[in-house]
């Protein structure tokens, strides 16, 4: 796809960057004048994608996440990718009330939360080489 503007950034998998993504994207978005709705909703999509790099991807281990932000056709597209661990069953750990991390007194709402704020949301992960979450949402320009 060829974007109108897009950035990539890495940042360490700890769990204090993940309030940067929500800052990031924020600047990223506001140039192209979304509601207030609508940055809350990306936000929000992207710190449940963040926080599951970082809890699920590396659980504890170093590690760096990938944040990229594009922009084309009135629509912001989003990806967060990390080298961790992966996902062995995509299809059940985007059931809602599934963690892999009861003991953390996980929700396991992760994906539903991304799926209910975001238009589209697409997993791909491989085991031993990591997951790459990309979501899309157009905005309404109002």
């Amino acid at each position: 796809m060829k974007y109108e503007n897009e950035c990539v950034t890495y940042f360490a998998a700890k769990s204090q960057n993940e309030s940067l993504t929500r800052v990031l994207v924020t600047s990223f978005l506001a140039t192209y004048d979304p509601t207030v709705s609508e940055i809350t909703d990306v936000k929000t999509a992207v710190s449940e994608a963040v926080t599951n790099a970082i809890i699920h991807g590396y659980e504890g281990q170093d590690g760096m996440v990938e944040l990229f932000c594009g922009y084309a056709e009135e629509t912001i597209y989003i990806e967060v990718a990390d080298k961790g661990k992966g996902i062995g069953d995509i299809t059940r750990a985007m059931e809602p009330l599934y963690t892999s991390k009861p003991e953390l007194e996980r929700s396991g709402m992760g994906f539903t939360i991304m799926e209910a704020f975001m238009e589209g949301i697409m997993v791909v992960s491989t085991p031993n080489l990591g997951t790459r979450v990309s979501m899309y949402k157009k905005l309404s320009r109002e």
